[in-house]
């Protein structure tokens, strides 16, 4: 069994004097093989706005493919897929979008073994009504063939059994006869859910409940919904449920999402120190306030 810890992404601008050195500052084609010295896996959030070419899928796989150590890439479902075809019920451009995203970027990573979990973040508005499920156990076959990690994050109340805080039962039957995880979430207006294959996948969005869902205030010293840092003591109720998944699962994959201001950082180190789990450190500064217009050139 196998815990691995990392961030949803690397290419943050406000990282730089926190995380990135200042002389990285300008040279942002570097800050992957940096952060590759830190962290096994990383969550690649770009899929989703932008389906990426070849070249840019063989520069992924260039910089870590001779890591010490192995390296995995868990990759974001476009959005192409998620919140347009399937919310619109077009299951043929679902499946189109699907296919080609197959080809031209997770079949590369798996074939160079750096291929982590593939998530499929739904939209808040695709809701559990009419051929929904439908949709969404097409796309899902059209991948369990390949023989991916899939992971689904389900977003609409509707796909919600709140009574016992779990998911629909029908969807959760689609999840587990096809070993596809539901997405283990910790943010606001969601539950952490349960179980339903033999690999898990948790997500860290932050407790910014306020402006989660509203919009950030013009004196709010947040820059945005992910300027959050966990405590130690809202992390610590996770650590059995990481440790009963370890048990019951091949492999646990978990992202911080709480981007801002390198925070994701600092707490992707806390959980793997909580989790006594070896890892590369260093100190994060989370409270100056770098721009990459003050390093020049």
């Amino acid at each position: 069994m196998t815990i691995l810890v990392g961030c949803s992404g690397w290419s943050y601008d406000d990282w730089v004097g926190r995380f990135y050195p200042i002389e990285l500052a300008k040279k942002k084609g570097e800050w992957l093989s940096y952060y590759a010295q830190f962290f096994d896996t990383v969550e690649i959030n770009s899929t989703y706005y932008h389906p990426p070419g070849e070249r840019q899928v063989q520069s992924w796989i260039k910089k870590v493919k001779d890591r010490e150590g192995g390296f995995e890439y868990s990759v974001k479902m476009p959005g192409l897929v998620t919140h347009q075809s399937l919310v619109e019920d077009d299951e043929e451009r679902a499946l189109f979008w699907t296919s080609t995203f197959e080809k031209t970027c997770l079949s590369p990573l798996a074939e160079a073994d750096l291929l982590g979990g593939v998530l499929f973040q739904r939209s808040p508005h695709f809701k559990n009504e009419g051929q929904a499920l439908r949709g969404l156990t097409e796309v899902l076959d059209a991948l369990v063939s390949q023989g991916h990690d899939l992971a689904v994050e389900f977003r609409h109340r509707s796909w919600m059994n709140e009574g016992i805080k779990e998911i629909d039962p029908e969807a959760s039957e689609v999840l587990r006869e096809r070993n596809v995880s539901n997405v283990l979430i910790d943010g606001p207006g969601h539950y952490p859910g349960m179980m339903t294959a033999d690999h898990a996948y948790i997500r860290f969005h932050g407790r910014n409940y306020d402006i989660w869902y509203g919009r950030e205030k013009e004196d709010d010293p947040r820059l945005d919904r992910y300027d959050y840092l966990y405590r130690r003591d809202q992390l610590e109720p996770w650590i059995p449920r990481i440790k009963d998944a370890e048990l019951k699962t091949a492999k646990v994959r978990m992202f911080f999402n709480n981007h801002a201001r390198a925070k994701a950082v600092s707490n992707a180190f806390q959980m793997m120190d909580m989790l006594l789990l070896d890892h590369k450190s260093k100190d994060i500064n989370l409270q100056d306030q770098f721009t990459l217009g003050e390093f020049g050139e």
